[in-house]
């Protein structure tokens, strides 16, 4: 799309992310409305969308946590040494073959989708940008400090030490963010013990000063975009 200085002079960024954000609908609601072209808001200057397309692509490391399966000293060892260097040169990694069933992960997913897609004014209830909140349902949790927005909604469900109340998870995935939350947790444990090592340390350390009690949950939405040619939207 070419901006002129018409565009330009009519074009209150501003208002139009408040107006966007006060309808608590999201990019969802937009795709809803009948839309049938990006809205300002979400399209990024040339200059980031040409650039961002232009780098090139590295494979982050992958890490099998199956051989921890068995009780294997060179396993872990070998395991261990994937985790530090890692660690050392990324800063994080995948892993697979973590123990979490299929059937847990896919029914999250599809969770997410179930949220998402529901009655508007049944999300409503969740849309906040008070990070307090037990779960938070917005689009683009940083929409007035970011260039531009992203073309997704989101669901955040954060926590330390302290677990949220079951009671206070949206009822149509309740059941299964307590499942995923505790199959995560479970992870979490073992990578703890894992980094512990990573630094000679005992294996307990991390946990033992309660590391592995927090926990993030990010349900990312993505609706169809009505211009998905453009080179400007995320």
């Amino acid at each position: 799309m070419v901006v002129t200085k018409i565009d330009e002079a009519e074009y209150n960024r501003a208002s139009e992310l408040k107006a966007f954000d006060e309808t608590k609908a999201g990019v969802k609601g937009l795709v809803d409305s009948g839309v049938t072209e990006i809205p300002r808001i979400f399209r990024h200057p040339e200059e980031i969308s040409i650039s961002s397309r232009d780098s090139g692509y590295s494979t982050i490391p992958v890490i099998d946590l199956g051989g921890l399966k068995i009780e294997d000293s060179v396993k872990r060892k070998e395991i261990v040494e994937r985790v530090r260097e890692a660690s050392e040169t990324w800063g994080f990694f995948q892993i697979v073959n973590h123990g979490i069933p299929e059937s847990v992960l896919e029914e999250m997913k599809d969770g997410v989708r179930r949220f998402h897609e529901q009655d508007t004014e049944v999300k409503k209830r969740f849309y906040t940008r008070d990070p307090t909140k037990p779960l938070v349902y917005n689009s683009n949790f940083d929409l007035y400090s970011a260039p531009s927005a992203n073309w997704r909604d989101t669901f955040a469900l954060m926590f330390s030490v302290d677990p949220p109340n079951p009671q206070d998870f949206p009822i149509i995935l309740r059941d299964i963010l307590v499942e995923y939350s505790n199959q995560t947790r479970r992870i979490g444990i073992l990578l703890f013990e894992l980094l512990s090592e990573v630094l000679g340390l005992n294996p307990d350390h991390f946990n033992g000063i309660d590391c592995a009690k927090g926990l993030a949950i990010l349900g990312n939405y993505y609706p169809a975009c009505p211009q998905p040619e453009s080179e400007q939207v995320d």
